[in-house]
């Protein structure tokens, strides 16, 4: 068995962790699934940001764990939440690794089913 490659943020990848700034909140299913004030906002090179959210923040009884895993080099281990019976909706990294670990108890939701709104 082969280990995981682990890879640091450079300045041709780079990644940034910053308090977003606002009020996120997350509707999935017309159901107000998140709403926080401590998101902080993930910029990983070209993609979108992505806004992670405390799970404390998020409705934990429309949250049911997945048995999906995925795994990035730059941040670890990702597993996966339904939410509002919207498979895999949500992901998290548990133990993220140290250059992004301002993520650690936070979870983000893909934008294709879930509405997210900054104010």
């Amino acid at each position: 068995m082969s280990e995981r490659p682990v890879r640091q943020p450079t300045a041709e990848h780079p990644i940034t962790v910053t308090p977003t700034g606002g009020k996120v909140t997350v509707t999935v299913n017309g159901l107000i699934v998140a709403e926080s004030d401590r998101a902080v906002t993930l910029q990983e090179s070209t993609y979108p940001p992505v806004y992670y959210i405390p799970l404390a923040d998020v409705l934990a009884s429309a949250l049911q764990r997945s048995e999906t895993t995925t795994y990035c080099p730059y941040k670890g281990e990702a597993s996966y939440y339904q939410v509002a019976d919207v498979p895999d909706a949500i992901w998290t990294y548990e133990r993220p690794y140290p250059a992004v670990a301002d993520i650690a108890g936070k979870v983000a939701f893909y934008p294709d089913k879930a509405h997210i709104s900054l104010a």
